[in-house]
Parts: structure tokens; sequence; C-alpha cells
């Protein structure tokens, strides 16, 4: 089984470029924020940790985390940001290799992981290759304002806390370019991934 890694500042069309290799491959495709939900869920590892850095008043009245209000105050409190990743990340990793484990025990071809700290969080050690979804800027704002409604401010400080391009690529083995026609971005996924059927 390969495991690949993939990231790409936000906006950059990542869940797309997903969306295809998981309806067209035998691929597992798992997303570092989606497994991060799960465990700031009630009775999850992530929980009473999260609970005891922000306070009681950060539960629901249902019992889950207010991850709107918690992203509002680490989106503006850096230090609050890095404490939450310290409980974060290391149990999201752990997570993913107990899933690339069980992957690999069910014959799966590819194992996909998606995080926008991919390079930050070391994944390149558990990781064959990483991908780069390479989007330009302009694309970039544009699909951010119109998808998810985001300000400009939001987004170029969103932007200003990633990588660059040039991090990115220094640091990935192959960059998809994103900004074009989905057309354009699904023949660049067919041939690399024909690239691996044939050194199979």
């Amino acid at each position: 089984m390969r495991v690949i890694g993939v990231t790409g500042g936000v906006g950059s069309g990542k869940s797309a470029v997903l969306n295809y290799i998981e309806a067209h491959f035998d691929a597992r495709i798992i997303k570092a924020d989606d497994v991060g939900h799960l465990l700031m869920m009630p009775g999850q590892v992530c929980y009473e940790p999260v609970i005891q850095l922000f306070g009681e008043w950060i539960v629901k009245e249902d019992g889950s985390l207010d991850r709107e209000t918690i992203s509002k105050i680490v989106f503006e409190k850096k230090e609050i940001l890095e404490k939450l990743n310290a409980i974060i990340h290391p149990a999201v990793k752990k997570y993913i290799l107990r899933e690339i484990e069980r992957s690999k025990k069910e014959k799966t071809e590819f194992f996909f992981i998606e995080a926008a700290l991919l390079i930050e969080e070391k994944y390149d050690e558990i990781c064959d290759e990483l991908w780069y979804i390479y989007c330009e800027k302009e694309v970039r704002m544009e699909r951010l304002r119109h998808n998810r409604g985001y300000s400009d401010k939001k987004i170029e400080q969103m932007l200003k806390n990633q990588l660059s391009d040039e991090e990115f690529e220094s640091k990935c083995d192959f960059q998809l370019y994103n900004s074009e026609d989905v057309a354009h971005t699904y023949l660049q996924i067919e041939r690399k991934m024909r690239t691996y059927y044939e050194s199979m």
C-alpha cells in the first residue's frame, strides 16, 4: 500500500482532488480535520483536555464542544492555538497510524492523508510521497468568498498563517496545478496515478 500525503493552502481544492481519487481508485481517504473533530466529541480522547484548556463554558447544552467559538478564539490568540494543536495533532496522528495499519491488512492500494499542517506536523515521516495542490492566490480567494462566505480580511489572515508556495514546493514530491477547469485537474491525477500502477 502506498501512503500519500496531500496538502496545499486554504481554498486550493484539496477536497475536490480527493473526491475524484476516492471515486476512481482503490483508495482510502482520511482528512486530519475530520479526525480532529471526531476526537473532540464527548467520550473521545481530546474532549476533556480541550475543556481543561478553555473551561466548562465551551461545552454546549448537548455536551458537544462549541467549535465555532473555539475557532474564533484561536484565530485571534496564537498562544491558545499552539496549546490546542499540542492536544489535537499528536492524537490525530496516532489515530491515522492505526488506520494505515488497518488499511494495509485490508489490502487497500492507496491511503491518502489530507492535512493543512502536513509538513509542519512531519507527516512525511509516515508517507511514501507528498502531493502539493497548487492554486493561484486570486482563484483561492474567490473560492473562499463564494463557497465559504469569508471576508477578505479573514482570508488574508488565513493565507498569512500558512506556508509560502516555495516552502510547499520544496517539501513535496509532486505538484498538482488546480487553478484551471476540473478536466485539467483530473487529467493530472490520472497521469500521476498511472505512474504508480506502472511501477507496481
